[in-house]
């Protein structure tokens, strides 16, 4: 077994091509053709589904379903962080997850809606597979890099997953609109499931090779370490309560967060059922297109917040940000036509990029003064992870009575509260 001193080019390296192996899944699993796949499924867009002893609409059962698959995440993580960190093999439990999300991926080629429970159980695979394999990835970084390396590490890691996934998105795209006929064209999004699959374990493995296991303690696992993790989240929790200004922008990012990641993980669905766009074939072009439009614009999106954070600061630019996500919601209701999309995919691509990069930076800036940071974006984290629950089931419960154009206009609500309290963050640290 190879052994890398910490700070190694070839180690770092290592750690970020696991970005190149798991983005696929993102881009081409959950943001891109297995939406258009999944609507596919059904005869028309008003067509109810049987699933748990219940009949409900197609997005609604997929949003329930992502929501549950991220309290899993949100409850699982500390478990499972507290007991890799205190036995010592957090590549073993990293390779688990990766196999789950990857043989998941792989299963959903033979998704179908005659057996929606064993397909829905493949989805929930790679979605908990992608998930639960970032704790262990992302514990990694202090472990591998210097301080002063970490941020330029985690930044290479981002950009390999970025040229990665959207060179796969290409292939994939190329595969489905090489066929003339829809039925072929659906044959060859299942066989893009198994592209991904496939290329996510096959990746990770240089990553696997080189990582270390962990230091190995020789502890066993007893109920006091599997409740640790939980213990590490009280002890934030009360911290927090002395630190005025970290604790509310924290509800501040709870709240407008909810309503991002929810609006980023269902824009594919509502593109694809509230958008007027001719035929299947121009659906799926200007559907994919939309994504690789989102992923370009991200990147300048988060040059330009971080710009604005420098000259304003980074509240008042997550404000501007908050406003404009109010205005893309308030947008999204009336827009109907390909063109009206493409704006709304620009813009959405220029905020997502900035709030995602100065949400967790901002953060970053309000810790107190200690050396364990792990457990504050562990909190972080569960919070997030907690966020996008209760926002998807909002989105499902609005768009299961009404429509999903007024689950996007309802979101309006957490952005403006998101505003009135990131107005409340004090611009000095004051403990309570």
């Amino acid at each position: 077994m190879n052994q890398f001193k910490k700070g190694s080019k070839k180690l770092l390296n290592a750690w970020a091509f696991y970005d190149w192996a798991n983005s696929v899944y993102t881009l081409t699993i959950a943001s891109s053709i297995f939406p258009l796949f999944y609507s596919s499924l059904f005869d028309s867009k008003e067509e109810l589904v049987a699933a748990f002893g219940f009949e409900m609409k197609q997005e609604t059962l997929i949003t329930i379903v992502t929501a549950f698959t991220f309290l899993i995440v949100a409850i699982m993580s500390p478990i499972l962080s507290g007991i890799a960190d205190y036995v010592g093999n957090k590549k073993n439990f990293m390779k688990f997850f990766c196999y789950v999300g990857s043989v998941g991926c792989i299963g959903l080629f033979w998704f179908d809606r005659n057996y929606i429970h064993l397909s829905l159980m493949f989805y929930f695979m790679g979605l908990i597979g992608y998930w639960g394999s970032l704790v262990f990835y992302n514990s990694y970084l202090p472990d591998i890099a210097f301080e002063e390396q970490q941020d330029s590490i985690s930044a290479k890691g981002f950009s390999m997953g970025y040229i990665g996934s959207v060179l796969l998105l290409i292939v994939n795209l190329v595969m489905v609109m090489s066929q003339e006929d829809n039925a072929d064209k659906i044959e060859m999004m299942r066989y893009s499931f198994i592209t991904v699959g496939i290329w996510w374990a096959l990746f990770s493995q240089y990553t696997f090779y080189i990582l270390p296991a962990g230091v190995s303690s020789g502890h066993k696992v007893t109920k006091d370490v599997v409740f640790n993790g939980f213990r590490e989240l009280k002890s934030v929790w009360s911290q927090l309560k002395l630190n005025l200004r970290l604790k509310r922008y924290l509800n501040a990012f709870f709240v407008f967060s909810m309503a991002v990641q929810t609006i980023m993980l269902m824009a594919v669905y509502f593109g694809e059922k509230e958008i007027n766009w001719g035929t299947d074939s121009e659906k799926t072009i200007g559907l994919i297109v939309s994504i690789l439009v989102i992923q370009l614009v991200a990147v300048l999106g988060a040059i330009l917040t971080s710009r604005a954070a420098s000259k304003f600061g980074s509240v008042k630019t997550l404000i501007a940000i908050n406003f404009l996500w109010m205005c893309l919601c308030i947008y999204a209701y009336f827009m109907n036509t390909p063109l009206e999309f493409y704006i709304a995919a620009g813009f959405v691509g220029l905020v997502m990029g900035g709030v995602q990069s100065l949400g967790r930076s901002t953060y970053s800036k309000f810790l107190p003064e200690t050396e364990d940071t792990t457990s504050y974006f562990s909190f972080y984290d569960v919070a997030e992870k907690i966020g996008i629950v209760i926002g998807m089931l909002i989105f499902a419960i609005v768009s299961e009575n009404y429509s999903m154009r007024y689950a996007i206009l309802f979101l309006v609500v957490f952005f403006f509260i998101g505003i009135i309290l990131l107005f409340r963050v004090p611009k000095e640290n004051k403990e309570v």
